[in-house]
């Protein structure tokens, strides 16, 4: 399934972005992976928000959002199978990462013999698909199902990114996608990808429209890996007040590696939608630095911003697609330790900030259930531990 680079990143970056038709662009039959594959990880953290918020929430950070606390980000058991040029694909999750990032799926009542469905029934299917594989010289892999998005170069396992909790590009762009998508390998450096899905987040849709996307493609392993990714689509809800808007996202990042210790990323976002009242856009970039110190131990640091636009005349003010300010930031530093194969050790301090009051800080109103709990705070630091093994 996966091309196999030094980088764990960029082994996330294959999987995700153009499936097993990258990994079987050679016919070499002493390359030929198994033909079926188990697999599997386990994440868990301290996190300290110094803020000391009393609801315990480190709030739009995601998957390292408890304060004060032990707690079990994400369970994963992952089967894979590549037999005769038929692909699959089964990866089951538990955790609080999952229950996270499927908040924003649709919730759809049921009748006529037919169930409802909401993130509770898809929440523990992290990815599902199936898919042939045609041609050997330019193999094309035609695949449907739930798969993780392409967008961005970080993941949902903290193995395949370079620091332990994700940016804010990665928090408010789409997760995962439900549809089908076409890869084919144009040479053994390029790759071009094109799906149509429900959206963003939406394993079943919330309106009748679908979703677009197009990627192409590079990776020289130990060298430069790129991506150029679109994605269109209505993406608000059936009978918005938006109405029903094209939403358009333009997409890339590179990833180059200078030499064995150092190794930079970039990543840039910008898009725009077209609404009844106006047209919202937004512009995020992210800059990434990863040092090897020596064997088994890295340094890293990120640098991200995001801005967002929201579109207003006389008839009122559209709603955020993604954070409840005008602009969110944050720089993480993380020291990462690999003792032996399969387990990573990290040691995080990350600042976020934000042009309104997000955060949550000492005394919060509010008791989540009967009455929100009431944001007090431009900004928050925190320090977390965390430790991920895997097979």
């Amino acid at each position: 399934m996966k091309t196999t680079l030094r980088l764990a990143l960029v082994t996330s970056f294959i999987s995700l972005s153009v499936g097993s038709a990258s990994a079987q662009s050679a016919p070499d039959a002493a390359e030929t992976p198994p033909p079926f594959t188990l697999s599997g990880y386990a994440e868990a953290y301290y996190s300290y928000n110094f803020n000391q918020p009393s609801n315990g929430i480190t709030a739009f950070r995601g998957f390292d959002s408890r304060h004060n606390s032990f707690a079990i980000s994400n369970v994963a058991l992952d089967a894979q199978w590549d037999a005769h040029n038929v692909v699959g694909r089964v990866m089951l999750q538990v955790g609080q990462t999952p229950s996270t990032y499927y908040l924003g799926e649709t919730s759809i009542v049921g009748g006529g013999g037919v169930a409802g469905g909401d993130a509770s029934l898809w929440k523990y299917i992290q990815q599902a698909y199936a898919g042939y594989r045609f041609g050997t010289e330019h193999p094309l892999l035609v695949s449907g199902g739930l798969f993780l998005s392409p967008i961005g170069p970080e993941s949902i396992p903290v193995r395949d990114s370079w620091n332990w909790s994700r940016s804010n590009l990665f928090f408010g762009l789409p997760f995962y996608h439900v549809g089908a998508r076409a890869a084919l390998n144009i040479t053994d450096e390029w790759v071009a990808t094109l799906g149509v899905y429900n959206g963003w987040n939406s394993a079943l849709d919330n309106n009748p429209q679908k979703s677009i996307q197009a990627q192409l493609t590079y990776n020289r392993p130990d060298h430069l890996s790129v991506s150029m990714l679109y994605m269109g689509g209505t993406e608000r809800n059936a009978g918005a007040a938006e109405g029903k808007p094209w939403r358009h996202l333009f997409d890339a990042y590179a990833l180059w590696t200078v030499n064995t210790r150092l190794s930079l990323m970039l990543h840039g976002d910008v898009g725009f939608e077209p609404n009844t009242f106006g047209t919202s856009s937004w512009a995020a970039a992210a800059a990434y630095a990863r040092v090897k110190l020596v064997d088994g131990l890295f340094v890293a640091a990120r640098a991200d911003v995001f801005y967002e636009h929201l579109a207003a005349n006389a008839s009122g003010s559209a709603s955020p697609i993604f954070f409840p300010a005008s602009w969110v930031s944050s720089g993480t530093l993380t020291l990462e330790a690999r003792p032996a194969d399969h387990v990573s050790f990290r040691l995080e301090f990350r600042h976020d900030q934000a042009a309104s009051q997000i955060y949550y800080g000492g005394d919060v109103s509010g008791d989540g259930t009967s009455m929100p709990f009431l944001a007090n705070s431009r900004a928050q630091n925190t320090l977390t531990l965390g430790a991920t093994a895997w097979f």
